[in-house]
Protein backbone atom coordinates (compact mmCIF):
# COMPACT_ATOMS: atom_id res chain seq x y z
CA UNK A 1 0.00 0.00 0.00
CA UNK A 2 1.66 3.52 -1.14
CA UNK A 3 1.83 6.18 1.34
CA UNK A 4 -0.01 9.51 -0.20
CA UNK A 5 2.37 12.20 -0.66
CA UNK A 6 1.81 16.05 -0.01
CA UNK A 7 1.70 18.42 -2.72
CA UNK A 8 4.60 21.35 -1.16
CA UNK A 9 4.92 23.16 -4.76
CA UNK A 10 2.48 25.57 -3.55
CA UNK A 11 2.83 26.44 0.38
CA UNK A 12 -0.21 27.71 2.20
CA UNK A 13 -0.36 31.63 2.92
CA UNK A 14 -1.13 32.91 6.18
CA UNK A 15 -4.14 34.97 6.88
CA UNK A 16 -2.20 38.18 7.48
CA UNK A 17 -0.73 37.71 3.88
CA UNK A 18 -3.93 36.51 2.18
CA UNK A 19 -5.93 40.05 4.05
CA UNK A 20 -2.71 41.93 2.63
CA UNK A 21 -2.62 40.81 -1.07
CA UNK A 22 -6.96 40.65 -1.03
CA UNK A 23 -7.11 37.06 -1.35
CA UNK A 24 -9.18 37.24 1.67
CA UNK A 25 -11.21 40.61 2.75
CA UNK A 26 -13.93 41.80 4.66
CA UNK A 27 -16.21 44.45 3.89
CA UNK A 28 -15.73 46.94 6.80
CA UNK A 29 -16.79 49.91 4.80
CA UNK A 30 -19.89 48.57 3.43
CA UNK A 31 -21.10 47.54 6.83
CA UNK A 32 -20.68 50.96 8.35
CA UNK A 33 -24.44 50.91 9.38
CA UNK A 34 -23.73 47.91 11.85
CA UNK A 35 -20.78 49.84 13.49
CA UNK A 36 -22.21 52.97 13.35
CA UNK A 37 -25.26 51.27 15.33
CA UNK A 38 -23.23 49.74 17.46
CA UNK A 39 -21.33 52.87 18.54
CA UNK A 40 -24.54 54.62 19.17
CA UNK A 41 -25.95 52.07 21.59
CA UNK A 42 -22.50 52.67 23.61
CA UNK A 43 -22.44 56.29 23.50
CA UNK A 44 -25.99 56.82 24.59
CA UNK A 45 -25.44 54.11 27.53
CA UNK A 46 -22.21 56.19 28.17
CA UNK A 47 -24.43 59.63 28.51
CA UNK A 48 -27.28 57.94 30.15
CA UNK A 49 -24.63 57.19 32.75
CA UNK A 50 -23.09 60.19 33.01
CA UNK A 51 -26.65 61.92 33.42
CA UNK A 52 -28.52 59.88 35.72
CA UNK A 53 -24.69 58.40 38.09
CA UNK A 54 -22.42 60.97 37.66
CA UNK A 55 -18.83 60.98 38.27
CA UNK A 56 -17.33 60.36 41.39
CA UNK A 57 -15.02 63.17 41.64
CA UNK A 58 -11.87 62.68 43.79
CA UNK A 59 -11.22 64.77 46.67
CA UNK A 60 -7.96 66.45 44.07
CA UNK A 61 -11.65 67.71 42.17
CA UNK A 62 -14.20 68.45 44.58
CA UNK A 63 -12.01 69.42 47.75
CA UNK A 64 -12.17 67.86 51.61
CA UNK A 65 -10.10 66.73 54.16
CA UNK A 66 -7.59 64.14 54.06
CA UNK A 67 -5.80 62.12 56.96
CA UNK A 68 -2.73 60.12 56.47
CA UNK A 69 -1.22 57.62 59.55
CA UNK A 70 1.41 55.17 59.75
CA UNK A 71 -0.27 51.97 60.70
CA UNK A 72 0.08 47.70 59.91
CA UNK A 73 -1.72 47.30 57.09
CA UNK A 74 -3.87 43.64 57.10
CA UNK A 75 -6.96 42.49 54.90
CA UNK A 76 -9.57 44.20 57.00
CA UNK A 77 -7.78 47.52 57.60
CA UNK A 78 -10.04 49.55 55.14
CA UNK A 79 -13.02 48.33 56.60
CA UNK A 80 -11.85 48.61 60.45
CA UNK A 81 -10.97 52.68 59.57
CA UNK A 82 -14.14 53.25 58.16
CA UNK A 83 -16.55 51.88 60.60
CA UNK A 84 -14.04 54.11 63.25
CA UNK A 85 -14.59 57.14 61.31
CA UNK A 86 -18.65 56.70 61.10
CA UNK A 87 -18.40 55.82 64.76
CA UNK A 88 -17.74 59.22 65.66
CA UNK A 89 -20.95 60.77 65.21
CA UNK A 90 -19.96 63.62 62.30
CA UNK A 91 -22.48 63.87 59.88
CA UNK A 92 -22.27 63.52 56.60
CA UNK A 93 -19.09 60.79 56.54
CA UNK A 94 -20.99 58.30 54.20
CA UNK A 95 -18.87 59.50 51.26
CA UNK A 96 -16.14 58.42 53.46
CA UNK A 97 -12.97 56.95 51.13
CA UNK A 98 -10.65 55.04 53.15
CA UNK A 99 -7.25 53.49 51.03
CA UNK A 100 -4.34 52.25 51.63
CA UNK A 101 -0.81 53.60 50.62
CA UNK A 102 1.85 50.72 50.56
CA UNK A 103 1.65 48.46 53.41
CA UNK A 104 2.66 50.87 56.13
CA UNK A 105 0.28 53.64 55.48
CA UNK A 106 -3.51 54.18 55.85
CA UNK A 107 -5.25 57.34 53.98
CA UNK A 108 -8.66 58.88 54.53
CA UNK A 109 -10.25 60.93 52.55
CA UNK A 110 -13.98 62.77 54.34
CA UNK A 111 -15.80 65.86 53.28
CA UNK A 112 -14.36 69.15 54.09
CA UNK A 113 -14.37 69.26 57.97
CA UNK A 114 -14.55 72.36 60.37
CA UNK A 115 -12.04 72.86 63.52
CA UNK A 116 -14.35 70.45 65.73
CA UNK A 117 -14.80 67.46 63.32
CA UNK A 118 -11.47 67.31 61.70
CA UNK A 119 -10.44 67.21 65.70
CA UNK A 120 -12.53 64.24 66.38
CA UNK A 121 -12.11 62.36 63.18
CA UNK A 122 -7.98 63.04 63.54
CA UNK A 123 -8.77 61.56 67.19
CA UNK A 124 -10.58 58.40 66.04
CA UNK A 125 -7.88 57.60 63.47
CA UNK A 126 -5.27 57.66 65.98
CA UNK A 127 -6.78 55.79 68.46
CA UNK A 128 -7.37 52.69 65.89
CA UNK A 129 -3.60 53.21 64.47
CA UNK A 130 -1.95 53.21 68.29
CA UNK A 131 -0.74 56.65 67.69
CA UNK A 132 -0.80 59.96 69.15
CA UNK A 133 -2.61 62.56 67.39
CA UNK A 134 0.18 65.01 66.65
CA UNK A 135 1.19 61.19 64.02
CA UNK A 136 -2.04 61.83 61.82
CA UNK A 137 -1.16 64.00 59.09
CA UNK A 138 -4.00 66.19 58.10
CA UNK A 139 -4.33 68.10 55.08
CA UNK A 140 -7.49 70.44 54.00
CA UNK A 141 -8.10 70.71 50.07
CA UNK A 142 -10.74 73.34 49.28
CA UNK A 143 -12.75 73.22 46.72
CA UNK A 144 -11.83 76.39 44.65
CA UNK A 145 -8.26 74.33 43.98
CA UNK A 146 -10.48 71.07 42.32
CA UNK A 147 -12.13 73.79 40.11
CA UNK A 148 -8.99 74.99 38.94
CA UNK A 149 -7.18 71.62 38.30
CA UNK A 150 -10.66 70.87 36.58
CA UNK A 151 -10.59 73.92 34.67
CA UNK A 152 -6.66 73.14 33.65
CA UNK A 153 -7.36 69.57 32.66
CA UNK A 154 -10.36 70.98 30.04
CA UNK A 155 -7.97 73.57 28.80
CA UNK A 156 -4.99 70.70 28.17
CA UNK A 157 -7.91 68.55 26.12
CA UNK A 158 -9.28 71.18 24.05
CA UNK A 159 -5.83 71.92 23.27
CA UNK A 160 -4.93 68.90 22.23
CA UNK A 161 -7.64 67.92 19.91
CA UNK A 162 -6.69 71.32 17.78
CA UNK A 163 -3.46 70.40 17.58
CA UNK A 164 -4.27 66.56 16.47
CA UNK A 165 -6.62 68.38 14.52
CA UNK A 166 -4.33 70.43 12.65
CA UNK A 167 -1.15 68.08 13.00
CA UNK A 168 -3.71 65.66 11.09
CA UNK A 169 -4.90 68.22 7.92
CA UNK A 170 -1.13 69.31 7.08
CA UNK A 171 0.67 65.81 7.07
CA UNK A 172 -2.29 64.30 5.08
CA UNK A 173 -3.55 67.29 2.98
CA UNK A 174 -6.75 66.51 3.72
CA UNK A 175 -8.87 68.35 6.26
CA UNK A 176 -11.99 65.23 5.95
CA UNK A 177 -9.26 63.08 7.28
CA UNK A 178 -8.92 65.63 10.39
CA UNK A 179 -12.91 65.27 10.97
CA UNK A 180 -13.02 61.83 11.40
CA UNK A 181 -9.96 61.34 13.15
CA UNK A 182 -11.45 63.82 15.66
CA UNK A 183 -14.47 62.25 15.87
CA UNK A 184 -12.92 58.92 16.76
CA UNK A 185 -11.10 60.94 19.49
CA UNK A 186 -14.19 62.15 20.69
CA UNK A 187 -15.73 58.88 20.43
CA UNK A 188 -13.32 57.11 22.94
CA UNK A 189 -13.31 60.01 25.13
CA UNK A 190 -16.90 59.81 26.12
CA UNK A 191 -17.52 56.11 26.40
CA UNK A 192 -13.75 55.96 28.84
CA UNK A 193 -15.79 58.16 30.72
CA UNK A 194 -19.09 56.81 30.78
CA UNK A 195 -17.65 53.97 31.57
CA UNK A 196 -16.19 55.52 34.77
CA UNK A 197 -19.67 56.56 35.99
CA UNK A 198 -21.08 53.47 35.08
CA UNK A 199 -19.13 51.27 37.43
CA UNK A 200 -18.16 53.81 39.83
CA UNK A 201 -15.28 54.52 39.83
CA UNK A 202 -12.82 57.50 41.66
CA UNK A 203 -12.10 60.57 38.86
CA UNK A 204 -8.75 61.28 40.66
CA UNK A 205 -5.24 63.09 38.25
CA UNK A 206 -4.34 59.35 37.53
CA UNK A 207 -7.40 58.99 35.54
CA UNK A 208 -6.96 62.46 33.52
CA UNK A 209 -3.16 61.08 32.76
CA UNK A 210 -5.01 57.77 31.51
CA UNK A 211 -7.30 59.33 29.32
CA UNK A 212 -4.87 61.82 27.79
CA UNK A 213 -2.61 58.32 26.88
CA UNK A 214 -5.40 56.37 25.39
CA UNK A 215 -6.45 59.19 22.97
CA UNK A 216 -2.78 59.08 22.30
CA UNK A 217 -2.92 55.85 21.22
CA UNK A 218 -6.13 55.53 19.32
CA UNK A 219 -4.62 58.80 17.40
CA UNK A 220 -1.39 56.60 16.42
CA UNK A 221 -3.67 53.59 15.51
CA UNK A 222 -5.95 56.04 13.48
CA UNK A 223 -2.88 57.52 11.45
CA UNK A 224 -1.28 54.50 10.35
CA UNK A 225 -4.60 53.37 9.08
CA UNK A 226 -5.52 56.44 6.95
CA UNK A 227 -1.41 56.37 5.46
CA UNK A 228 -2.43 53.21 4.51
CA UNK A 229 -5.81 54.18 3.22
CA UNK A 230 -3.79 57.22 1.10
CA UNK A 231 -1.28 54.87 -0.02
CA UNK A 232 -4.22 52.99 -1.54
CA UNK A 233 -5.92 55.89 -3.02
CA UNK A 234 -3.08 57.46 -5.18
CA UNK A 235 -3.16 54.01 -7.48
CA UNK A 236 -7.03 53.36 -7.44
CA UNK A 237 -7.44 55.09 -10.76
CA UNK A 238 -4.76 52.38 -12.27
CA UNK A 239 -6.04 49.56 -9.83
CA UNK A 240 -9.84 50.46 -11.22
CA UNK A 241 -11.25 50.61 -7.92
CA UNK A 242 -13.66 53.17 -6.21
CA UNK A 243 -12.77 55.11 -3.02
CA UNK A 244 -14.81 52.76 -0.41
CA UNK A 245 -13.20 49.66 -1.94
CA UNK A 246 -9.15 50.80 -2.24
CA UNK A 247 -10.07 51.97 1.88
CA UNK A 248 -11.61 48.61 2.77
CA UNK A 249 -8.51 47.10 1.56
CA UNK A 250 -6.38 49.05 3.81
CA UNK A 251 -8.53 48.32 6.61
CA UNK A 252 -8.30 44.48 5.85
CA UNK A 253 -4.15 44.97 5.24
CA UNK A 254 -4.01 46.87 9.08
CA UNK A 255 -6.19 44.57 9.86
CA UNK A 256 -4.13 42.08 12.11
CA UNK A 257 -1.15 44.54 13.02
CA UNK A 258 -4.13 46.84 15.08
CA UNK A 259 -5.32 43.42 16.60
CA UNK A 260 -1.86 42.69 17.73
CA UNK A 261 -0.82 46.11 18.77
CA UNK A 262 -3.97 45.87 21.05
CA UNK A 263 -3.58 42.49 22.47
CA UNK A 264 -0.09 43.25 23.61
CA UNK A 265 -1.09 46.92 25.06
CA UNK A 266 -3.94 45.37 26.70
CA UNK A 267 -2.26 42.92 28.36
CA UNK A 268 -0.14 44.87 30.81
CA UNK A 269 -2.57 47.13 31.46
CA UNK A 270 -4.94 44.31 32.26
CA UNK A 271 -2.84 42.92 34.88
CA UNK A 272 -1.56 46.72 35.87
CA UNK A 273 -5.88 47.40 36.33
CA UNK A 274 -6.06 43.69 38.34
CA UNK A 275 -3.64 44.33 40.71
CA UNK A 276 -4.93 48.25 41.66
CA UNK A 277 -8.35 46.83 41.87
CA UNK A 278 -8.53 43.21 43.68
CA UNK A 279 -4.72 43.44 45.04
CA UNK A 280 -3.84 46.73 46.11
CA UNK A 281 -7.43 48.10 46.86
CA UNK A 282 -8.62 51.65 45.26
CA UNK A 283 -5.92 53.92 44.54
CA UNK A 284 -3.75 55.12 41.03
CA UNK A 285 -3.00 51.90 39.93
CA UNK A 286 -6.82 51.00 39.80
CA UNK A 287 -7.68 54.74 38.41
CA UNK A 288 -5.13 54.90 35.74
CA UNK A 289 -5.46 51.24 35.07
CA UNK A 290 -9.18 51.36 34.10
CA UNK A 291 -8.69 54.56 31.65
CA UNK A 292 -6.17 52.30 29.97
CA UNK A 293 -7.61 49.22 29.31
CA UNK A 294 -11.23 50.83 28.08
CA UNK A 295 -9.35 53.63 25.89
CA UNK A 296 -7.06 51.22 24.25
CA UNK A 297 -9.98 49.04 23.38
CA UNK A 298 -12.11 51.83 21.92
CA UNK A 299 -9.35 53.51 20.10
CA UNK A 300 -8.82 49.98 18.32
CA UNK A 301 -12.19 50.12 17.60
CA UNK A 302 -12.50 53.48 16.69
CA UNK A 303 -10.28 53.26 14.21
CA UNK A 304 -11.19 50.51 12.14
CA UNK A 305 -14.98 50.52 12.48
CA UNK A 306 -15.59 54.44 12.92
CA UNK A 307 -13.05 56.94 11.66
CA UNK A 308 -12.38 54.96 8.16
CA UNK A 309 -16.17 53.99 7.16
CA UNK A 310 -16.65 57.86 8.25
CA UNK A 311 -13.44 59.09 6.09
CA UNK A 312 -14.48 56.84 3.40
CA UNK A 313 -18.57 58.78 3.34
CA UNK A 314 -17.23 61.86 3.48
CA UNK A 315 -14.65 61.73 0.67
CA UNK A 316 -17.66 59.46 -1.52
CA UNK A 317 -19.35 62.56 -1.47
CA UNK A 318 -17.33 64.34 -3.57
CA UNK A 319 -17.35 65.13 -7.37
CA UNK A 320 -15.00 63.57 -8.07
CA UNK A 321 -14.86 60.82 -6.57
CA UNK A 322 -18.40 60.75 -7.75
CA UNK A 323 -17.31 60.75 -11.41
CA UNK A 324 -14.53 57.97 -10.51
CA UNK A 325 -16.77 55.61 -9.33
CA UNK A 326 -19.11 56.00 -12.46
CA UNK A 327 -15.87 55.38 -15.04
CA UNK A 328 -15.15 52.28 -12.82
CA UNK A 329 -18.48 50.95 -12.99
CA UNK A 330 -18.98 51.79 -16.84
CA UNK A 331 -16.09 50.15 -17.51
CA UNK A 332 -16.74 46.84 -15.40
CA UNK A 333 -20.09 46.98 -17.24
CA UNK A 334 -18.41 47.13 -20.60
CA UNK A 335 -16.02 44.10 -19.60
CA UNK A 336 -19.13 41.98 -18.37
CA UNK A 337 -21.14 42.85 -21.78
CA UNK A 338 -17.50 41.48 -23.49
CA UNK A 339 -17.28 38.70 -21.93
CA UNK A 340 -20.93 37.42 -22.18
CA UNK A 341 -22.23 38.64 -25.53
CA UNK A 342 -19.12 38.24 -27.30
CA UNK A 343 -18.55 34.71 -28.77
CA UNK A 344 -16.16 33.79 -31.95
CA UNK A 345 -16.75 30.11 -33.77
CA UNK A 346 -13.64 29.75 -36.68
CA UNK A 347 -14.38 26.38 -39.18
CA UNK A 348 -11.06 25.51 -39.65
CA UNK A 349 -10.05 23.22 -42.93
CA UNK A 350 -9.10 19.79 -42.06
CA UNK A 351 -5.99 17.89 -43.25
CA UNK A 352 -8.24 15.76 -44.80
CA UNK A 353 -9.87 18.36 -46.85
CA UNK A 354 -6.55 19.99 -47.93
CA UNK A 355 -5.47 16.95 -49.07
CA UNK A 356 -8.88 16.86 -51.48
CA UNK A 357 -8.47 20.51 -52.49
CA UNK A 358 -4.65 20.04 -53.53
CA UNK A 359 -5.59 20.10 -57.68
CA UNK A 360 -8.24 23.11 -57.46
CA UNK A 361 -5.71 25.27 -54.88
CA UNK A 362 -5.66 28.34 -57.16
CA UNK A 363 -9.50 28.12 -57.88
CA UNK A 364 -10.08 28.05 -54.51
CA UNK A 365 -7.36 30.25 -53.57
CA UNK A 366 -8.65 33.00 -55.26
CA UNK A 367 -12.65 32.25 -55.41
CA UNK A 368 -14.06 35.18 -53.11
CA UNK A 369 -17.50 32.59 -52.78
CA UNK A 370 -15.56 30.54 -51.08
CA UNK A 371 -13.45 31.33 -48.47
CA UNK A 372 -10.92 28.95 -47.08
CA UNK A 373 -12.44 29.56 -43.29
CA UNK A 374 -15.45 31.41 -41.73
CA UNK A 375 -15.36 33.33 -38.92
CA UNK A 376 -18.77 33.80 -37.02
CA UNK A 377 -18.52 36.37 -34.25
CA UNK A 378 -22.26 37.00 -31.96
CA UNK A 379 -22.60 41.03 -32.14
CA UNK A 380 -23.35 42.88 -29.09
CA UNK A 381 -26.73 43.60 -28.73
CA UNK A 382 -28.20 47.50 -29.08
CA UNK A 383 -29.75 47.32 -25.46
CA UNK A 384 -25.74 47.86 -24.12
CA UNK A 385 -25.27 50.89 -25.96
CA UNK A 386 -25.32 52.89 -23.00
CA UNK A 387 -22.60 50.90 -21.23
CA UNK A 388 -20.30 53.63 -21.88
CA UNK A 389 -17.41 54.21 -23.82
CA UNK A 390 -16.10 50.86 -23.59
CA UNK A 391 -18.80 49.09 -24.64
CA UNK A 392 -19.06 51.29 -28.17
CA UNK A 393 -15.56 49.79 -29.19
CA UNK A 394 -16.31 46.27 -28.04
CA UNK A 395 -19.20 46.62 -30.53
CA UNK A 396 -16.92 48.29 -33.15
CA UNK A 397 -14.62 44.86 -33.11
CA UNK A 398 -17.27 42.97 -34.14
CA UNK A 399 -17.05 41.34 -37.57
CA UNK A 400 -19.20 40.22 -40.24
CA UNK A 401 -21.08 36.17 -39.80
CA UNK A 402 -20.49 33.38 -41.84
CA UNK A 403 -24.17 34.64 -43.83
CA UNK A 404 -22.91 37.73 -44.94
CA UNK A 405 -19.80 36.37 -46.17
CA UNK A 406 -21.58 33.74 -48.37
CA UNK A 407 -24.21 36.25 -50.00
CA UNK A 408 -22.21 39.22 -50.67
CA UNK A 409 -19.08 40.51 -51.59
CA UNK A 410 -15.28 40.32 -49.74
CA UNK A 411 -15.66 43.47 -47.01
CA UNK A 412 -13.84 46.74 -47.93
CA UNK A 413 -11.11 47.89 -46.14
CA UNK A 414 -12.90 49.25 -43.37
CA UNK A 415 -13.96 46.65 -41.87
CA UNK A 416 -12.00 44.71 -39.66
CA UNK A 417 -9.28 41.16 -41.63
CA UNK A 418 -9.48 38.30 -41.29
CA UNK A 419 -6.15 36.79 -41.64
CA UNK A 420 -6.10 33.36 -43.44
CA UNK A 421 -5.18 30.00 -42.18
CA UNK A 422 -1.86 28.57 -42.77
CA UNK A 423 -3.11 25.86 -45.75
CA UNK A 424 -4.34 28.35 -47.32
CA UNK A 425 -1.27 30.68 -47.14
CA UNK A 426 1.05 27.83 -48.49
CA UNK A 427 -1.53 27.21 -51.55
CA UNK A 428 -0.74 30.55 -52.58
CA UNK A 429 3.02 30.08 -52.75
CA UNK A 430 2.62 27.11 -54.58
Amino acid sequence: MSTPTLNRSEPRQSITHRLYTGDLAYNFIGRRKIWYTVSAIALLISIAALLFRGLDLGIEFRGGSDFQVPATVTSSTVGQYRETVLATGVPNLDSTVVTTVGDNKVRVQTRSLNVQEQTAVRAAIAKEAGKSSDEVAYQLIGASWGRQITQQAGIALVVFLVLVGLLIWIYFRDAKMSVAALTALLHDLIITVGIYALVGFTVTPATMIGILTILGYSLYDTVVVFDKIRENVASMEVDKVTYSEAANHAVNQVLVRSLNTTVIGVLPVAALLFAGAFVLGSGPLEDLGLALFVGMIAGAYSSIFIASPLLTQLREREPEMIAHRERVERRRKAAEVRSTHRTTVVDVATPKDVAASEEQSDAKATSPDKPAFTVTTVTVPSSSQDVGDDASEAANDVAPTADDAEASPPAPPSTPRTQPSRQTRTRRKK
